[in-house]
């Protein structure tokens, strides 16, 4: 069966568009699917301050249209929207669309990030990029020497608090539970730190003022009294978990307890042709700079596994039937 294209590639952040980039420059006609967060994660971040190559940040946003545009020049096919489904029992892959198209590849790169969890409490989303933020690493740089907040009571959120107290005036963490759930040494570093206090037994009602478009604090509530206090801050960093978008692909390639690719060998995962790239395989780094990097590796896995492909069975697929 002829093959629609050589290579497709799922989701539209850094490591998708990275291996668009490489892929197109390969001459492979690479198409894209932008998916249901079109640019991923950035495209919810203001100013971008650690992405190589832009001496004063550029915002987040920004970033990812010039990388899709960089990747449409060398000559990436995009489609808007989304995959609902895909096979990867037999090649070529198929990948069928949300409007119910079908297309086939020979080789597919899964670049569907993972999605931050948030406290769905509303304001905290609103307030997205303007105080709220999932990413310490990305965005602490910002609150220096002021007071900030970090909800959770797992390593990431230890870890989160620890290093946001290297910049921070004051870190109050914020947890469900009287106990914490992070690993002892966390557990250790956190409570010895003296910038770092603790509310416990408690949540987040609300983050203060979405009528201002910036945080300016928050309302804790007891969950044991049910008693609201305010706290006064600056930032709100949340640290519950991240939720790896791979559930089109559960049962067909080995995913890792958490949910994510596991990946060997570079970017190829436990199913031949199929390579994963960024948050969707990496749940430790989750930076732009390091997904983009994956997705330079899954492009040359791509292009390398393709050239070992039978003769005969290459010249069946065809390179650039048009999907947008």
């Amino acid at each position: 069966m002829a093959a629609d294209r050589k290579i497709v590639i799922i989701g539209s952040g850094p490591a998708g568009l990275t291996a668009a980039l490489y892929a197109a420059r390969g001459n492979l006609s690479p198409l894209l699917v932008e998916g249901i967060e079109a640019g991923g994660q950035l495209t919810l971040t203001s100013l971008v301050e650690n992405y190589p190559g832009f001496r004063s940040g550029i915002q987040g946003p920004d970033l990812m249209e010039e990388m899709l545009q960089q990747a449409v020049h060398f000559g990436t096919d995009i489609v808007q929207g989304n995959v609902v489904r895909a096979d990867l029992s037999q090649r070529p892959f198929s990948i069928e669309l949300a409007d119910s198209r079908v297309v086939t590849a020979q080789a597919l790169i899964i670049a569907t990030g993972a999605s931050a969890r948030w406290l769905e409490i509303g304001s905290d989303r609103k307030l997205a990029g303007r105080g709220v933020s999932t990413c310490a690493t990305c965005d602490g740089y910002f609150f220096r020497n002021r007071p900030i907040a970090v909800v959770g009571g797992g390593d990431s959120a230890m870890e989160e608090a620890v290093y946001l107290s290297r910049l921070a005036s004051q870190v109050t963490v914020i947890h469900r539970r009287d106990s914490l759930r992070a690993s002892k040494i966390m557990q250790d570093k956190a409570l010895a730190n003296p910038k770092i206090k603790f509310i416990w037994d408690s949540e987040i009602a609300e983050v203060n003022d979405v009528a201002k478009g910036e945080v300016t604090g928050i309302t804790v509530r007891n969950l044991k009294t049910g008693h609201l206090s305010d706290v006064p801050l600056e930032g709100v960093f949340i640290a519950i978990g991240h939720t790896p978008n791979t559930s089109l692909f559960k049962g067909q390639i080995e995913l890792d307890q958490n949910g994510y690719v596991v990946t060997h060998n570079g970017t190829h995962t436990s199913v031949p042709g199929v390579f994963a790239a960024g948050d969707v395989q990496d749940h430790v780094y989750r930076q732009a700079v390091t997904a983009a990097g994956t997705g330079c590796m899954a492009a040359l896995d791509a292009e390398r596994w393709l050239e070992g492909i039978p003769e005969e069975e290459e010249s069946t697929a065809e390179t650039s039937q048009e999907m947008a």
